[in-house]
């Protein structure tokens, strides 16, 4: 690799840290989203400061070539972000139809006319008028 390309993956990595912390700091993003950026941030960073740990992860791991463990952790970390987000809108998306059903009860409820409401209150008050005139206390 020449130089050109370490000093580019360098600033790259460091412009993508830099970037996370930014949007971490303005509360653009949650902490539990940066934590793969941040990884996949320091991960790019080492490898582009020293360029042999590539060389020998991949050789610990039995990869080839180096570049291909690049490919390879960037698409995991691409995944388990994927996977992430698509866990937190499933819980979203409960949340929200949980909430839109209560909110359609409570309408209902409000909709409801209001004599509709007192049907047991009147049945009350008839059943205890009947229960006085019986018994002779009248009313």
């Amino acid at each position: 690799m020449t130089p050109a390309s370490y000093i580019l993956g360098i600033v790259a990595a460091v412009l993508v840290l830099i970037v996370v912390v930014e949007l971490l700091r303005r509360r653009h993003l949650r902490e539990r989203h940066a934590i793969w950026w941040i990884i996949a941030g320091v991960l790019a960073l080492i490898a582009g400061v020293f360029p042999t740990t590539l060389t020998w992860v991949a050789g610990l791991i039995g990869v080839e070539i180096p570049v291909n463990l690049v490919f390879f952790v960037g698409i995991a970390t691409l995944f388990l972000v994927c996977l992430q987000h698509s866990s937190e809108l499933t819980q979203l998306e409960s949340k929200t139809r949980i909430l839109a059903e209560r909110i359609a009860l409570l309408e209902m409820d409000d909709h409801r006319p209001a004599n509709a409401a007192a049907p047991t209150a009147t049945a009350t008050a008839t059943a205890t008028a009947t229960t006085k005139r019986k018994s002779g206390s009248g009313a």
